[in-house]
């Protein structure tokens, strides 16, 4: 899972999401409620999870950086779509040791509207790295990630997915897809 720049040694172990639509109820005289939909708000997700090992504080206190940076972020989940969400709420759950941090944590999504519109992409080289008008591009083979891939090609995985919005999840990769790296 990754954060604007933090990215956690491991995904945290819980991890739950809620969805929230507004409603308002009125009282109809001499009758029933009527009803009206004021439309999805925010969704919440929220997590619980652990740093264990020697630098098990350091990494809390650099999670904990985050949280202090102002407005929203990138949000990645492993499992779940790419969001642009705010740090809300940073938790112990237990006095800290050195070598052990169990804590909370919870994400607002910010609002900016939804697309599931679809972009069709044509089919690169077959080659494992190719260059077109518009860059270089790699084919994913079994077994890569994104951040092998920012590795490999000396580009921090920031850079790396932005320059591949078509990669709604960078947690989720085929083998055969194209992953611009240039």
């Amino acid at each position: 899972m990754r954060y604007k720049n933090y990215v956690w040694p491991h995904n945290p172990r819980v991890y739950t999401i809620e969805y929230q639509r507004a409603m308002g109820a009125r009282k109809v005289p001499y009758g029933r409620y009527c009803l009206q939909d004021l439309g999805p708000s925010q969704r919440i997700m929220k997590g619980e999870g652990e740093f264990v090992g020697e630098d098990a504080y350091d990494q809390f206190k650099q999670l904990a950086t985050v949280f202090y940076s102002d407005g929203p972020g990138l949000l990645v989940h492993p499992v779940w779509q790419i969001s642009n969400a705010y740090f809300v709420e940073l938790s112990l759950r237990q006095e800290p040791r050195s070598d052990y941090v169990a804590y909370t944590f919870t994400f607002w999504e910010g609002y900016d509207g939804h697309s599931t519109s679809l972009t069709v992409t044509k089919p690169q080289s077959t080659t494992n790295t190719g260059t077109t008008a518009g860059g270089q591009y790699y084919t994913v083979v079994r077994g890569d990630t994104m951040w092998g891939i920012s590795r490999r090609y000396g580009i921090s995985l920031t850079a790396l997915i932005a320059l591949n919005p078509q990669i709604k999840n960078p947690n989720l990769i085929y083998p055969g897809q194209k992953v611009r790296v240039s």
